[in-house]
């Protein structure tokens, strides 16, 4: 393991994209402590130390997302998730306008266009969601006991104007611009996908501040760990799982050579959609409690309240609903049965074209079915486990399914980077058994 990994520097192309790497994740946590400008330090990290036992559901998931920038105003409080909101945007009307998916295909150039395309709608997704936070911020107050609990602004300006909210918006929005800008940069010049590792970057940062602020006995904590690895376990177990169907290719026979009549495997993986289920039931369950109370059903709120029954149970059931909406717009059967005809391939003892077909999607449907339900418990266990241990909410949210699949799928991306880096210079692999001479 430790040559493997000295091995890592040796190479003087990877060893540079590493340092290029750590060096931007390091700026990164720079952003994460300036300020916005007209807002108090001070204030806003004693409040911010206050609130940091309450679970705040998508808020609280987001603010760990963003490394702790909202709940801190600092530079980089929108996070990268404005990028990502116009990503999956995009990602959506990719395969709904036939437009976006002609333009897809036409190879490089299609993508640069769709990926310009992206990064300008983030500046008024940024806009809009940067209002809402700096006005979030103008109107919150804090209670300073030494002052006999009078109640002051975080910003320096007891009544901030509108020369405060433009600049505060253009402050967040230039920081998310930035964080792309970074994340590109790490694209290209550091080792795996710069966004990716930014999201990871802003989790791992809270971890350990989260887990010293929980103050648990020694019970509660072997508990936790062993939860803990067992729902590593399982992430790694499924994000690696796949189904690999049979495809027989047809033999050619050109003058005295004979071309195909190999086998291969169509693998199909068993969590397709990834976290974006999570992530999008996460988000539209945040708002039914605040509608509920803003039109007076505060105890069908309480209901709907994070961490809660009903509030589980729609959890559960939007899981299913986007993981198979997601492979249902990513995954074309008639495509790919139609691609594999024309190549002379055919899966054995299936006709090609329409039996092709539907007995991919019924293949696809079983596996979706699978990792939904992984997803679902993954997300709600850990949740239900905590709160009958009565631990801090923000545990809760590290115990969920949702940030765990994003730090183990990432990191397992960051291996096979790393492993094909070494396997081309005739290296063993990263880790044993992750691929080349190791398998």
């Amino acid at each position: 393991m430790f040559a493997s990994v000295a091995n890592l520097f040796r190479i003087p192309e990877l060893r540079n994209r590493i340092f290029f790497t750590i060096m931007m994740l390091c700026l990164y946590r720079v952003g994460w402590n300036i300020p916005i400008p007209g807002i108090d330090p001070g204030r806003i990290r004693e409040l911010a130390d206050k609130a940091s036992g309450d679970a705040g559901g998508l808020g609280q998931f987001l603010d760990i997302i963003s490394g702790g920038g909202m709940q801190q105003a600092a530079l980089f409080s929108l996070g990268i998730m404005p990028y990502i909101s116009a990503s999956i945007i995009f990602s959506l009307l990719v395969k709904v306008v036939p437009a976006l998916e002609k333009l897809s295909k036409e190879g490089s150039a299609g993508q640069r266009k769709i990926s310009q395309w992206t990064r300008l709608s983030t500046v008024p997704i940024c806009l809009v969601q940067g209002l809402f936070t700096v006005r979030g911020y103008a109107n919150r107050t804090f209670a300073f006991d030494s002052l006999g609990g009078a109640q002051l602004p975080i910003t320096f300006d007891p009544d901030p104007g509108i020369g405060f909210v433009l600049t505060a918006v253009l402050t967040v929005t230039a920081g998310t611009i930035l964080l792309m800008w970074i994340g590109e940069l790490i694209t290209e010049n550091g080792v795996g996908n710069g966004i990716s590792m930014l999201i990871m970057a802003g989790i791992v940062a809270r971890l350990p501040q989260a887990v010293a602020g929980a103050n648990l006995p020694v019970a509660k904590s072997f508990l936790l760990s062993a939860l803990f690895v067992l729902v590593v376990l399982g992430v790694v177990f499924i994000t690696k799982g796949q189904r690999k169907i049979p495809v027989q290719y047809a033999k050619l026979t050109r003058g005295r050579k004979v071309y195909g009549g190999q086998r291969h495997y169509l693998p199909i993986r068993v969590n397709q959609a990834g976290v974006m289920p999570v992530i999008f039931a996460s988000a539209l369950l945040a708002f039914p409690p605040m509608v509920l109370t803003a039109v007076g059903l505060t105890s069908l709120a309480s209901a709907m309240a994070y961490g809660q029954y009903l509030w589980s149970l729609c959890y559960v059931l939007l899981t299913y609903f986007f993981a198979f909406f997601w492979v249902a717009l990513m995954f074309n059967p008639v495509e790919m049965s139609k691609n594999m005809k024309e190549a002379g391939g055919f899966i054995p003892g299936i006709r090609p074209g329409r039996p092709t077909a539907e007995h991919l999607e019924k293949i696809m449907n079983r596996v979706t079915l699978a990792g939904a339900t992984f997803l679902a418990l993954i997300a709600v266990l850990p949740v239900a486990f905590a709160s009958t241990l009565n631990l801090p909410g923000t545990l809760t949210i590290y115990l969920g399914g949702t940030t765990i699949l994003i730090v183990v799928s990432v990191a397992l991306d960051l291996v096979d980077k790393l492993n094909s880096y070494l396997l081309m210079r005739n290296y063993e692999g990263f880790m044993r058994g992750g691929g080349g001479k190791g398998r």
